[in-house]
């Protein structure tokens, strides 16, 4: 009986995996079950970090708005601006105001203090 040569599709998905996995040390990038297990572990932590990561930026963002608020006035907070904020209606998330706390300070103590003067005066007026 003659030889038979194998395919090339199992080549192409081992080379496909040895590119994804070239810049990992030792035999993690040399042995493909080695390669496969390192693999599914790099994608499991890019997955687990990228929700980590929102979670960071949205403490930085709220730990950036907080300073800014209360260095303006002591008995304004955070929260007390999230919340005016909210009844007033206005749509500006926390990315937006803490670029607004750190480029342009006066532009948010303005807009505090406008949020301030219309939410004190509604809650005055009935």
């Amino acid at each position: 009986m003659t030889r038979i040569r194998r395919g090339y599709i199992a080549r192409r998905r081992r080379t496909k995996i040895r590119l994804f996995a070239s810049s990992f040390r030792g035999a993690h990038s040399r042995l493909t079950r080695t390669i496969n297990q390192q693999k599914i572990r790099a994608l499991v932590s890019a997955h687990r970090d990228r929700d980590r990561q929102k979670i960071k930026f949205r403490r930085l963002w709220i730990t950036r708005i907080n300073a800014a608020v209360r260095e303006r006035g002591v008995c304004y907070s955070y929260s007390r601006l999230i919340n005016d904020l909210y009844k007033r209606q206005l749509l500006l998330n926390r990315k937006i105001l803490a670029q607004i706390a750190i480029s342009n300070r006066n532009c948010l103590y303005t807009i505090s203090n406008e949020i301030i003067k219309e939410v004190s005066w509604k809650e005055y007026t009935g």
